[in-house]
Protein backbone atom coordinates (compact mmCIF):
# COMPACT_ATOMS: atom_id res chain seq x y z
CA UNK A 1 0.00 0.00 0.00
CA UNK A 2 1.57 3.44 -0.99
CA UNK A 3 1.84 6.20 1.09
CA UNK A 4 -1.38 7.64 -1.21
CA UNK A 5 -3.09 5.47 -0.55
CA UNK A 6 -2.45 5.00 3.49
CA UNK A 7 -3.08 8.52 3.53
CA UNK A 8 -6.88 8.57 1.82
CA UNK A 9 -7.51 5.15 3.80
CA UNK A 10 -7.24 7.46 7.02
CA UNK A 11 -9.27 10.80 6.29
CA UNK A 12 -12.01 9.53 7.79
CA UNK A 13 -9.96 9.79 11.07
CA UNK A 14 -11.08 12.63 13.64
CA UNK A 15 -13.37 13.97 10.93
CA UNK A 16 -16.81 15.84 10.88
CA UNK A 17 -18.19 12.15 10.37
CA UNK A 18 -16.02 10.71 13.41
CA UNK A 19 -17.62 13.32 15.85
CA UNK A 20 -20.94 12.98 14.41
CA UNK A 21 -20.56 9.02 14.84
CA UNK A 22 -19.46 9.54 18.23
CA UNK A 23 -22.39 11.27 19.52
CA UNK A 24 -24.72 9.17 18.24
CA UNK A 25 -22.66 6.43 20.31
CA UNK A 26 -23.02 8.00 23.29
CA UNK A 27 -26.58 8.65 23.03
CA UNK A 28 -27.43 4.80 22.00
CA UNK A 29 -25.02 3.90 25.25
CA UNK A 30 -26.80 6.36 27.34
CA UNK A 31 -30.00 4.45 26.44
CA UNK A 32 -28.44 0.90 26.21
CA UNK A 33 -27.38 1.01 29.86
CA UNK A 34 -30.59 1.62 31.33
CA UNK A 35 -30.34 -1.98 31.55
CA UNK A 36 -27.43 -2.06 33.84
CA UNK A 37 -29.50 0.75 36.28
CA UNK A 38 -32.53 0.15 36.37
CA UNK A 39 -32.01 -3.30 38.29
CA UNK A 40 -30.34 -1.40 40.88
CA UNK A 41 -32.77 0.68 41.85
CA UNK A 42 -35.63 -1.71 41.93
CA UNK A 43 -33.44 -4.03 44.28
CA UNK A 44 -35.32 -3.39 47.22
CA UNK A 45 -39.31 -3.28 46.12
CA UNK A 46 -37.84 -6.91 44.68
CA UNK A 47 -36.59 -8.41 47.88
CA UNK A 48 -40.29 -6.94 49.60
CA UNK A 49 -42.29 -7.98 46.81
CA UNK A 50 -41.01 -11.99 46.67
CA UNK A 51 -39.84 -11.92 50.42
CA UNK A 52 -36.16 -13.20 49.89
CA UNK A 53 -32.97 -11.94 51.41
CA UNK A 54 -30.56 -9.06 50.31
CA UNK A 55 -28.16 -11.82 48.64
CA UNK A 56 -31.23 -13.44 46.44
CA UNK A 57 -32.47 -9.98 45.37
CA UNK A 58 -28.77 -8.71 44.32
CA UNK A 59 -29.33 -11.85 42.18
CA UNK A 60 -30.92 -10.05 38.83
CA UNK A 61 -27.82 -7.62 38.81
CA UNK A 62 -25.30 -10.34 39.00
CA UNK A 63 -27.26 -12.63 36.29
CA UNK A 64 -27.41 -8.90 34.11
CA UNK A 65 -24.03 -8.41 34.42
CA UNK A 66 -23.66 -12.33 33.29
CA UNK A 67 -25.55 -11.42 30.14
CA UNK A 68 -23.73 -8.54 29.48
CA UNK A 69 -20.20 -9.83 30.08
CA UNK A 70 -21.44 -12.32 27.48
CA UNK A 71 -22.86 -9.92 25.25
CA UNK A 72 -19.82 -8.11 24.94
CA UNK A 73 -18.20 -10.69 23.45
CA UNK A 74 -20.55 -12.27 21.35
CA UNK A 75 -21.97 -8.34 19.91
CA UNK A 76 -18.51 -7.21 19.44
CA UNK A 77 -17.35 -10.05 17.11
CA UNK A 78 -20.52 -9.16 15.54
CA UNK A 79 -19.13 -5.27 15.32
CA UNK A 80 -15.83 -6.97 13.99
CA UNK A 81 -17.41 -9.23 11.01
CA UNK A 82 -20.90 -6.93 10.21
CA UNK A 83 -20.14 -3.33 11.53
CA UNK A 84 -21.67 -2.07 14.61
CA UNK A 85 -25.07 -1.22 13.31
CA UNK A 86 -26.34 -4.93 13.79
CA UNK A 87 -25.26 -5.70 17.00
CA UNK A 88 -27.11 -2.08 18.16
CA UNK A 89 -30.23 -3.31 16.84
CA UNK A 90 -29.82 -6.74 18.34
CA UNK A 91 -29.82 -5.02 21.45
CA UNK A 92 -32.75 -3.15 20.45
CA UNK A 93 -34.90 -6.20 20.47
CA UNK A 94 -33.14 -8.13 23.80
CA UNK A 95 -33.72 -4.73 25.94
CA UNK A 96 -37.18 -4.87 24.64
CA UNK A 97 -38.35 -8.35 25.05
CA UNK A 98 -36.07 -8.54 28.46
CA UNK A 99 -37.98 -5.85 30.24
CA UNK A 100 -41.73 -6.94 29.45
CA UNK A 101 -40.70 -10.24 30.33
CA UNK A 102 -39.76 -8.88 33.45
CA UNK A 103 -42.87 -6.80 34.28
CA UNK A 104 -44.81 -10.00 34.21
CA UNK A 105 -42.27 -12.24 36.37
CA UNK A 106 -44.59 -14.72 38.53
CA UNK A 107 -42.01 -15.56 41.38
CA UNK A 108 -38.03 -13.93 41.15
CA UNK A 109 -36.31 -16.72 39.36
CA UNK A 110 -38.30 -15.43 36.26
CA UNK A 111 -37.34 -12.18 36.72
CA UNK A 112 -33.72 -13.23 37.31
CA UNK A 113 -34.02 -15.38 33.82
CA UNK A 114 -35.21 -12.21 31.64
CA UNK A 115 -32.30 -10.12 33.25
CA UNK A 116 -30.15 -12.24 31.17
CA UNK A 117 -31.84 -10.55 28.39
CA UNK A 118 -31.57 -7.08 29.87
CA UNK A 119 -27.96 -7.98 29.72
CA UNK A 120 -26.97 -9.19 26.28
CA UNK A 121 -29.04 -5.88 25.02
CA UNK A 122 -27.47 -3.61 27.35
CA UNK A 123 -24.08 -4.73 26.54
CA UNK A 124 -24.68 -3.47 22.52
CA UNK A 125 -24.13 -0.29 23.71
CA UNK A 126 -20.75 -0.32 25.31
CA UNK A 127 -18.05 -2.59 24.32
CA UNK A 128 -18.72 -2.97 20.66
CA UNK A 129 -19.54 1.00 20.37
CA UNK A 130 -16.20 1.82 22.16
CA UNK A 131 -14.32 -0.45 19.81
CA UNK A 132 -15.85 1.11 16.88
CA UNK A 133 -15.45 4.35 17.63
CA UNK A 134 -11.78 3.78 18.12
CA UNK A 135 -11.53 2.98 14.41
CA UNK A 136 -12.71 6.88 13.61
CA UNK A 137 -10.13 8.50 15.82
CA UNK A 138 -6.95 8.81 16.23
CA UNK A 139 -4.74 12.03 17.36
CA UNK A 140 -8.03 11.71 19.89
CA UNK A 141 -8.56 8.37 20.64
CA UNK A 142 -8.10 8.46 23.48
CA UNK A 143 -10.91 11.15 24.10
CA UNK A 144 -12.97 9.32 22.02
CA UNK A 145 -13.10 6.10 23.79
CA UNK A 146 -13.62 8.03 26.55
CA UNK A 147 -16.79 10.01 25.63
CA UNK A 148 -18.35 6.86 24.09
CA UNK A 149 -18.08 4.58 27.16
CA UNK A 150 -19.34 7.49 29.24
CA UNK A 151 -22.84 6.87 27.87
CA UNK A 152 -23.19 4.01 30.42
CA UNK A 153 -22.81 6.57 32.97
CA UNK A 154 -25.14 8.95 31.26
CA UNK A 155 -27.21 6.14 31.51
CA UNK A 156 -26.14 5.71 35.41
CA UNK A 157 -26.88 9.43 35.85
CA UNK A 158 -30.20 10.05 34.04
CA UNK A 159 -32.08 6.84 34.62
CA UNK A 160 -31.97 5.74 38.54
CA UNK A 161 -34.40 9.13 39.34
CA UNK A 162 -36.19 8.22 36.48
CA UNK A 163 -36.80 4.94 37.49
CA UNK A 164 -37.38 5.54 40.80
CA UNK A 165 -39.96 8.33 40.05
CA UNK A 166 -41.90 5.59 37.74
CA UNK A 167 -41.67 2.86 40.29
CA UNK A 168 -43.34 5.05 43.06
CA UNK A 169 -46.13 6.70 40.76
CA UNK A 170 -46.90 3.42 38.57
CA UNK A 171 -45.29 0.62 40.07
CA UNK A 172 -42.08 -1.15 38.97
CA UNK A 173 -44.04 -3.54 36.61
CA UNK A 174 -45.52 -0.63 34.25
CA UNK A 175 -42.34 1.35 34.47
CA UNK A 176 -40.80 -1.97 33.22
CA UNK A 177 -43.01 -1.95 30.10
CA UNK A 178 -42.63 1.24 29.67
CA UNK A 179 -38.53 0.94 29.72
CA UNK A 180 -38.87 -1.56 26.85
CA UNK A 181 -41.27 0.41 24.43
CA UNK A 182 -38.59 2.94 24.95
CA UNK A 183 -35.77 1.12 23.77
CA UNK A 184 -37.31 -0.36 21.35
CA UNK A 185 -38.76 2.71 19.45
CA UNK A 186 -35.56 5.00 19.73
CA UNK A 187 -32.36 2.48 19.38
CA UNK A 188 -33.65 0.99 16.04
CA UNK A 189 -33.62 4.67 14.48
CA UNK A 190 -30.11 5.28 15.61
CA UNK A 191 -28.27 2.37 14.48
CA UNK A 192 -28.93 3.74 11.08
CA UNK A 193 -26.76 6.24 11.28
CA UNK A 194 -23.37 3.53 12.28
CA UNK A 195 -24.13 1.88 8.68
CA UNK A 196 -21.26 3.02 7.11
CA UNK A 197 -17.87 1.15 8.31
CA UNK A 198 -14.79 2.34 8.93
CA UNK A 199 -12.52 2.78 5.59
CA UNK A 200 -10.10 0.04 5.27
CA UNK A 201 -11.56 -2.64 7.69
CA UNK A 202 -10.51 -5.54 5.40
CA UNK A 203 -6.80 -4.21 5.24
CA UNK A 204 -4.05 -6.02 5.86
CA UNK A 205 -2.81 -3.02 8.18
CA UNK A 206 -5.88 -3.03 9.74
CA UNK A 207 -5.34 -7.01 10.47
CA UNK A 208 -1.68 -6.21 12.10
CA UNK A 209 -0.79 -5.45 15.85
CA UNK A 210 1.06 -1.52 16.26
CA UNK A 211 4.99 -2.08 15.46
CA UNK A 212 6.85 -3.57 18.70
CA UNK A 213 3.88 -3.45 21.00
CA UNK A 214 3.80 -7.12 22.43
CA UNK A 215 7.70 -7.02 22.56
CA UNK A 216 8.00 -4.06 24.22
CA UNK A 217 5.75 -5.42 27.11
CA UNK A 218 7.39 -9.08 26.51
CA UNK A 219 4.37 -10.68 26.67
CA UNK A 220 2.56 -13.32 24.40
CA UNK A 221 -0.67 -11.82 23.43
CA UNK A 222 -2.50 -14.79 25.45
CA UNK A 223 -1.08 -13.82 28.57
CA UNK A 224 -1.34 -10.33 28.22
CA UNK A 225 -5.24 -11.09 27.37
CA UNK A 226 -5.33 -13.00 30.58
CA UNK A 227 -3.98 -10.58 32.77
CA UNK A 228 -5.69 -8.15 31.77
CA UNK A 229 -9.06 -10.00 32.27
CA UNK A 230 -7.92 -10.59 35.67
CA UNK A 231 -7.48 -7.16 36.47
CA UNK A 232 -10.59 -6.37 35.45
CA UNK A 233 -12.27 -8.57 37.31
CA UNK A 234 -10.75 -7.29 40.36
CA UNK A 235 -11.17 -3.43 40.07
CA UNK A 236 -15.13 -4.38 39.06
CA UNK A 237 -15.86 -6.59 42.09
CA UNK A 238 -14.04 -3.54 44.30
CA UNK A 239 -16.03 -1.24 42.42
CA UNK A 240 -19.80 -3.27 42.78
CA UNK A 241 -19.53 -2.59 46.53
CA UNK A 242 -20.52 0.90 46.24
CA UNK A 243 -22.87 0.82 42.80
CA UNK A 244 -24.83 -1.85 44.05
CA UNK A 245 -25.92 -1.12 47.05
CA UNK A 246 -25.67 2.43 47.91
CA UNK A 247 -29.45 2.61 47.43
CA UNK A 248 -30.00 -0.36 49.55
CA UNK A 249 -27.37 1.42 52.08
CA UNK A 250 -29.27 4.30 52.55
CA UNK A 251 -31.94 2.25 53.49
CA UNK A 252 -30.60 0.59 56.22
CA UNK A 253 -29.06 3.70 57.45
CA UNK A 254 -32.64 4.91 57.27
CA UNK A 255 -31.74 7.80 54.83
CA UNK A 256 -34.26 6.42 52.52
CA UNK A 257 -33.78 4.65 49.45
CA UNK A 258 -34.05 8.06 47.27
CA UNK A 259 -31.59 9.51 48.89
CA UNK A 260 -29.74 6.35 47.67
CA UNK A 261 -30.72 7.03 44.38
CA UNK A 262 -29.59 10.24 44.40
CA UNK A 263 -25.98 9.38 45.58
CA UNK A 264 -25.97 6.73 42.72
CA UNK A 265 -26.92 9.23 40.13
CA UNK A 266 -24.45 11.85 41.39
CA UNK A 267 -21.71 8.73 41.49
CA UNK A 268 -21.88 8.01 37.97
CA UNK A 269 -22.58 12.13 36.86
CA UNK A 270 -19.25 12.51 38.63
CA UNK A 271 -18.00 9.07 36.91
CA UNK A 272 -18.56 10.90 33.33
CA UNK A 273 -16.19 13.56 34.05
CA UNK A 274 -13.63 11.37 35.23
CA UNK A 275 -13.79 9.02 32.25
CA UNK A 276 -13.85 12.10 29.85
CA UNK A 277 -11.00 13.47 31.71
CA UNK A 278 -9.51 10.06 31.62
CA UNK A 279 -9.39 10.09 27.84
CA UNK A 280 -7.35 13.46 28.03
CA UNK A 281 -4.76 11.79 30.58
CA UNK A 282 -4.65 8.38 28.28
CA UNK A 283 -3.89 10.59 24.60
CA UNK A 284 -0.98 11.74 26.74
CA UNK A 285 0.62 8.69 28.91
CA UNK A 286 -1.06 5.64 27.62
CA UNK A 287 -4.07 3.18 29.31
CA UNK A 288 -1.48 1.74 31.17
CA UNK A 289 -0.38 4.74 32.87
CA UNK A 290 -4.04 5.97 33.40
CA UNK A 291 -5.46 2.34 34.56
CA UNK A 292 -2.82 2.44 37.53
CA UNK A 293 -3.96 6.18 38.20
CA UNK A 294 -8.07 5.21 38.49
CA UNK A 295 -6.77 2.08 40.66
CA UNK A 296 -5.02 4.25 43.35
CA UNK A 297 -7.25 6.41 42.95
CA UNK A 298 -10.60 4.05 43.44
CA UNK A 299 -9.10 2.39 46.69
CA UNK A 300 -9.31 5.72 48.54
CA UNK A 301 -12.61 6.42 47.74
CA UNK A 302 -13.49 2.34 49.27
CA UNK A 303 -11.27 3.25 52.19
CA UNK A 304 -13.63 6.36 53.08
CA UNK A 305 -16.93 4.44 53.07
CA UNK A 306 -15.23 2.49 56.15
CA UNK A 307 -14.64 5.57 57.89
CA UNK A 308 -17.90 7.71 57.05
CA UNK A 309 -21.38 6.99 56.92
CA UNK A 310 -23.39 10.50 57.83
CA UNK A 311 -25.84 11.85 55.11
CA UNK A 312 -23.94 14.48 53.56
CA UNK A 313 -20.20 12.25 53.73
CA UNK A 314 -21.61 9.54 51.65
CA UNK A 315 -23.13 12.52 49.18
CA UNK A 316 -19.53 13.74 49.20
CA UNK A 317 -17.74 10.17 49.10
CA UNK A 318 -19.95 8.83 46.31
CA UNK A 319 -19.03 11.83 44.00
CA UNK A 320 -15.46 11.31 44.61
CA UNK A 321 -15.68 7.43 44.27
CA UNK A 322 -17.08 8.66 40.46
CA UNK A 323 -14.65 11.03 40.02
CA UNK A 324 -12.19 8.63 41.14
CA UNK A 325 -13.11 5.75 39.54
CA UNK A 326 -14.74 6.68 36.11
CA UNK A 327 -12.05 6.24 33.84
CA UNK A 328 -10.88 2.58 34.70
CA UNK A 329 -12.99 0.46 32.42
CA UNK A 330 -11.97 2.52 29.06
CA UNK A 331 -8.34 2.28 29.91
CA UNK A 332 -9.04 -1.56 28.82
CA UNK A 333 -9.88 -0.47 25.72
CA UNK A 334 -7.03 1.99 25.40
CA UNK A 335 -4.90 -0.94 26.35
CA UNK A 336 -6.12 -3.35 23.81
CA UNK A 337 -5.73 -0.62 20.95
CA UNK A 338 -2.26 -0.29 22.01
CA UNK A 339 -1.28 -3.67 22.28
CA UNK A 340 -3.33 -5.56 19.74
CA UNK A 341 -4.39 -5.56 16.39
CA UNK A 342 -7.13 -2.74 15.13
CA UNK A 343 -9.12 -6.01 13.31
CA UNK A 344 -9.99 -7.66 16.29
CA UNK A 345 -10.62 -4.61 18.90
CA UNK A 346 -14.47 -5.35 19.18
CA UNK A 347 -13.95 -9.03 20.39
CA UNK A 348 -10.47 -8.21 22.51
CA UNK A 349 -12.20 -5.33 23.63
CA UNK A 350 -15.34 -7.61 24.45
CA UNK A 351 -13.68 -10.20 26.37
CA UNK A 352 -12.01 -7.74 28.83
CA UNK A 353 -15.32 -5.93 29.15
CA UNK A 354 -16.65 -9.67 30.01
CA UNK A 355 -14.11 -9.83 32.64
CA UNK A 356 -15.09 -6.64 33.82
CA UNK A 357 -18.74 -7.14 34.48
CA UNK A 358 -18.03 -10.47 35.91
CA UNK A 359 -16.61 -8.90 38.95
CA UNK A 360 -19.36 -6.53 38.55
CA UNK A 361 -21.70 -9.52 38.72
CA UNK A 362 -20.01 -11.22 41.50
CA UNK A 363 -18.77 -8.85 43.45
CA UNK A 364 -22.49 -7.26 44.06
CA UNK A 365 -23.66 -10.70 45.09
CA UNK A 366 -20.66 -11.09 46.88
CA UNK A 367 -21.43 -7.78 49.07
CA UNK A 368 -24.82 -8.94 49.61
CA UNK A 369 -23.58 -12.56 51.07
CA UNK A 370 -21.29 -10.44 53.07
CA UNK A 371 -24.30 -8.38 54.56
CA UNK A 372 -26.82 -11.34 55.22
CA UNK A 373 -23.54 -12.83 57.02
CA UNK A 374 -22.55 -10.18 59.25
CA UNK A 375 -25.49 -7.64 59.17
CA UNK A 376 -23.18 -4.97 58.27
CA UNK A 377 -21.24 -3.15 55.08
CA UNK A 378 -18.25 -2.70 56.85
CA UNK A 379 -16.56 -6.17 55.59
CA UNK A 380 -18.11 -5.75 52.24
CA UNK A 381 -15.96 -2.51 51.72
CA UNK A 382 -12.83 -3.87 53.72
CA UNK A 383 -13.47 -6.82 50.63
CA UNK A 384 -13.42 -4.49 48.19
CA UNK A 385 -10.47 -2.92 48.87
CA UNK A 386 -8.74 -6.41 48.85
CA UNK A 387 -9.75 -6.80 45.30
CA UNK A 388 -9.00 -3.35 44.17
CA UNK A 389 -5.27 -4.28 45.84
CA UNK A 390 -4.92 -6.79 43.06
CA UNK A 391 -5.88 -4.56 40.13
CA UNK A 392 -2.83 -2.16 41.40
CA UNK A 393 -0.82 -4.75 41.52
CA UNK A 394 -1.15 -5.84 37.70
CA UNK A 395 -1.57 -2.54 36.52
CA UNK A 396 1.82 -1.09 38.22
CA UNK A 397 3.62 -4.77 37.25
CA UNK A 398 2.65 -4.06 33.60
CA UNK A 399 3.48 -0.37 33.12
CA UNK A 400 7.19 -1.83 34.85
CA UNK A 401 7.39 -3.87 31.90
CA UNK A 402 6.28 -2.02 29.21
CA UNK A 403 8.31 1.36 30.42
CA UNK A 404 11.35 0.21 32.82
CA UNK A 405 9.33 2.03 35.73
CA UNK A 406 11.34 5.38 34.39
CA UNK A 407 8.68 7.27 31.78
CA UNK A 408 4.99 7.09 30.80
CA UNK A 409 4.10 7.43 27.25
CA UNK A 410 1.20 6.22 24.65
CA UNK A 411 2.47 3.09 22.30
Amino acid sequence: MDAGTVSHSQDHLDSAASWTRLAVSVLIGAIDSVGMWAVVVVLPAVQAEFGVSRADASLPFTVTMVGFGLGNVVMGRLADRFGIALPVACGAGALGAGYVAAAFAPSLWFFIAAHFLIGMGAAAGFGPVVADVSHWFLRRRGIAVAAAASGNYFAGAIWPPVVQYFMSTAGWRATHIGIGLFCILTLLPLALPLLRRAPGHDSAAHSAAPAGSLDRIGLSPQALQALLCVAGLACCVAMAMPQVHIVAYCGDLGYGVARGAEMLSIMLGCGIVSRIGSGFIADRIGGLGTLLIGSAMQAVALTLYLFFDGLVSLYVISALFGLFQGGIVPSYAMIVREFFPPRDAGVRVGVVIFATVIGMAFGGWMSGLIFDLTGSYAAAFANGILWNLLNLAIAGWLLLRAHGGLRLQPA
